[in-house]
């Protein structure tokens, strides 16, 4: 795509950078923020900015949050004895909407998958037990599992119930209504939440 401007294809190429932007949509966004008022488009730089600055990690869950400890991990409403380990921050949004979990979470930041060099040093585990091993922290009694079902997912859930097991904790896995091979976020709302309600032990 040859532009007349040097500065907007600069912009087109870093707005098509996003997943899911081609050169086209990246085009018109960029003709967009031309368009924008001045104050408008300063809104926006900043907006984009605050999410590199500012933004934080929960430092109980990992999940995005503005503080310390995220809005899920600090509220008394929440079962403070139930944690949901999921792979990613997508997939806490996705339980969330369904209204029909009201325990917590515990973000992996992935699965192990020793292909894409991913190993369990790098994900939060460690954190996990160390949740479930403090009860003097969180008297934490059931851990359920709501992973891909994928064989990486799978592969990460046994080892997770290997090492959750010793702590005496009840470890439990989401009803498989998801599709095998899916991803939690793309799941519609009603079988994602029968999944969450319909957990069964992960032996089974």
């Amino acid at each position: 795509m040859e532009l007349n401007s040097n500065i907007l294809q600069r912009g087109v190429d870093a707005l098509s950078a996003l997943p899911g932007v081609g050169k086209r949509s990246a085009l018109r966004y960029a003709l967009h923020l031309v368009k924008m008022s001045d104050a408008e488009a300063m809104d926006f730089v900043d907006a984009v900015r605050r999410l590199k600055t500012d933004i934080k990690y929960c430092r109980r869950c990992h999940c995005i949050s503005d503080e310390e400890l995220c809005p899920i991990c600090s509220s008394p409403k929440r079962q403070q004895n139930l944690i949901c380990v999921v792979e990613n921050i997508q997939d806490v949004m996705a339980i969330e909407n369904t209204q029909q979990y009201r325990g917590l979470y515990h973000v992996l930041g992935g699965v192990i998958s020793p292909i894409d060099g991913i190993g369990i040093r790098d994900l939060n585990i460690e954190s996990l037990l160390q949740r479930v091993a403090h009860p003097e922290s969180e008297k934490v009694e059931e851990v359920i599992l709501a992973l891909p079902t994928t064989m990486e997912g799978d592969t990460t859930n046994f080892y997770l119930n290997k090492q959750l097991k010793p702590l005496g904790v009840k470890v439990s896995a989401i009803a498989r209504g998801i599709a095998i091979g899916d991803n939690l976020e793309y799941a519609d709302e009603v079988t994602l939440g029968r999944s969450i309600l319909h957990r069964i032990p992960f032996e089974q």
